[in-house]
């Protein structure tokens, strides 16, 4: 998905860490790297990489994702890793045989939010591209996330799983406000515009003969009045609705005695 804004600075705000134990490829950490970066967050840490650390085919995959390659830390144990966190969650898809919590990347999410609003850290532990992680490594984290992946394909790659994670991550932290385009609609428009748009369209279906039954008319247009009022129009889509009636309705300067009828009506009665 195209659409990176290189006008925009990189903010360093506080997110979680991610780490990845004993990656094989350094593609997957660079990747890795890439998906966290999409998302905001960038402290990744990395416990006994194969192939050592720096990895120059982890930056190019990283795809100038150099802020979160660039601040890397690298650890021989996931104790240390995970030294400085107060809450830490263990992703796997398998079963263990003891008792954590299990819950989505959803909830871990909206439980990070405010531990780390807080100014408490926390962090996400990936496992090897092979087999994940080992019992011992989740023990020492204090809940289990999983994805509801097809139970017949459920090993997600490490770039994958980190990229749900980091979006949740932003979903929960920033909402609907962070969407990069979108979002507003215009002014409202007031109460009488609406009305004017309403009036104008019936105008033009009293000319076109819509209304053939007369005592079905009423009906007719209230429906059509609830139906268009849905639409919560703003002030330029009132605009450009009437427009189009008139567009359609080159008659429109022809009298309506309907409508003449019900304004003198309503005159009277005042």
């Amino acid at each position: 998905m195209a659409g990176t804004d290189s006008s925009k600075g990189i903010e360093l705000k506080p997110t979680p860490a991610v780490i990845l134990c004993e990656p094989q490829l350094g593609e997957n950490i660079g990747t890795a790297a890439r998906a966290m970066a999409n998302f905001g967050l960038w402290d990744l840490r990395i416990v006994n990489p194969r192939d050592g650390w720096p990895n120059e085919r982890a930056r190019s995959a990283a795809a100038k994702a150099d802020h979160v390659i660039d601040r890397v830390q690298v650890f021989d144990r996931v104790e240390d890793a995970i030294s400085d966190l107060s809450l830490v969650y263990a992703t796997t898809a398998r079963s263990r045989d003891m008792y954590k919590p299990v819950i989505g990347p959803d909830e871990a999410a909206n439980h990070m939010v405010p531990h780390i609003g807080a100014g408490q850290k926390a962090g996400i532990l990936f496992g090897r591209e092979r087999w994940g992680l080992n019992n011992e490594e989740v023990a020492l984290c204090d809940t289990i996330v999983t994805l509801p992946v097809e139970p017949a394909f459920a090993s997600l790659n490490i770039a994958q799983a980190v990229l749900v994670l980091a979006y949740e991550w932003r979903r929960a932290a920033n909402g609907a406000a962070d969407l990069p385009f979108g979002g507003d609609l215009g002014e409202p428009a007031p109460r009488e515009q609406l009305v004017g748009l309403y009036e104008h369209l019936e105008d033009a279906l009293d000319r076109a003969n819509y209304f053939k039954v007369a005592n079905k008319r009423p009906s007719m247009v209230n429906n059509i009045r609830s139906m268009l009022g849905r639409a919560k129009f703003n002030v330029q889509e009132i605009r450009t609705f009437r427009g189009i009636i008139a567009a359609l309705d080159r008659r429109h300067e022809r009298p309506n005695p309907y409508r003449k009828k019900q304004r003198q009506q309503k005159k009277d009665a005042e």
